[in-house]
């Protein structure tokens, strides 16, 4: 089968424990280099997973003309630059979540991609392709919980390290970047719209002036979303989605694991189903969905225009919480 060969700017620890060993195992992506502003770590990285290349600099991984994609899961500050210079040199890309520090910032690599229309590039919101989620949004599409109206989501974990990038105000930590970014596009995506207005109530750690608890609500005009997420309460994640004669809910809605089933539950009525599926690594499908957009050059699954409008209602939460009223979207 063919194979597109990739790149990955930075040896970044999410890269190396997720993504990493799921290129290895895809069947169209090929991984065939790593690159650091370290040699030596990026070196290092290379011997651990077998990869023929490492640079010392992440501009040496761009000129690589063997490279057709580049993966980009560094800070969330070098999301846009570093993309917007790999579509320059020529490269595909899939970058992490979120998409920049703004919606303008993101609207500046969704322009820079307009110049090259025969590259692809993605947010990599990797839970969309999950076969849970697709069937999750295909019971609500098929009217499997009657008419939709409200969805809840819960996302948290407890990190009060100040060294870690998620925990640095100044250049994207805090919450609602890191993992509330997941709970709104959970809602976007389930009622394949944007939101009217949102409003949101948002508590800072005051020594590292990040958001710790953020709660929102967003406002569909035919229904309603409220997620609450944190990085300084006990880690647990759940997603419920509510209509007029059902719900299903979503055990494991984000990190769901590589190495087991998952499962969903699908109540009609007073009769509860419990679906499961096939272990399978949804870093995987995400890779090989990009490898195979590139082979077939068709589009990827989540346009980028999809990123700005998710980093609109992450604004709109943020200026909530800073007025105490709805912001119109």
């Amino acid at each position: 089968m063919s194979k597109v060969k990739w790149g990955v700017l930075s040896t970044s620890n999410f890269a190396q424990t997720k993504v990493i060993p799921a290129m290895l195992k895809a069947e169209h992506t090929e991984l065939v280099a790593i690159a650091s502003r370290d040699l030596a770590k990026a070196q290092a990285t290379a011997d651990k997973f077998g990869l023929p290349k490492a640079y010392g600099s992440y501009e040496e991984l761009l000129a690589d003309p063997d490279i057709q994609v580049i993966y980009n899961p560094m800070p969330n500050h070098q999301h846009v630059p570093w993309s917007i210079k790999a579509l320059e040199a020529g490269k595909h890309v899939l970058c992490e979540k979120p998409i920049g520090l703004s919606s303008a910032d993101a609207q500046l690599l969704l322009d820079a991609s307009r110049h090259y229309p025969h590259l692809k590039i993605m947010e990599a919101f990797m839970y969309r392709l999950h076969p849970q989620w697709v069937r999750a949004k295909q019971i609500v599409q098929e009217g499997g919980i009657g008419e939709l109206r409200t969805i809840q989501s819960f996302f948290s974990y407890f990190n009060r390290d100040g060294n870690n990038i998620r925990n640095k105000s100044d250049i994207g930590g805090g919450g609602l970047m890191d993992i509330g970014c997941y709970n709104i596009s959970f809602s976007r995506f389930i009622f394949d719209a944007e939101p009217k207005r949102v409003i949101g109530i948002v508590d800072y750690d005051p020594e590292f002036q990040t958001d710790r608890i953020a709660s929102g609500m967003m406002d569909f005009g035919n229904g309603t979303s409220t997620f609450t997420c944190s990085t300084q309460l006990t880690s647990y994640q759940r997603a419920n989605i509510f209509g007029t004669e059902g719900r299903v809910e979503i055990e494991i809605p984000v990190n769901a694991p590589p190495d087991k089933p998952c499962r969903i539950w699908h109540q009609r009525g007073t009769e509860i189903e419990e679906i499961s599926f096939d272990v399978c690594d949804q870093y995987v499908i995400e890779t090989d969905a990009i490898s195979l957009a590139v082979l077939n050059g068709t589009p990827v699954p989540t346009p980028l225009e999809d990123a700005v409008a998710n980093m609109k209602v992450i604004e709109a939460v943020i200026e909530s919480g800073r007025t105490g009223g709805w912001v119109e979207l």
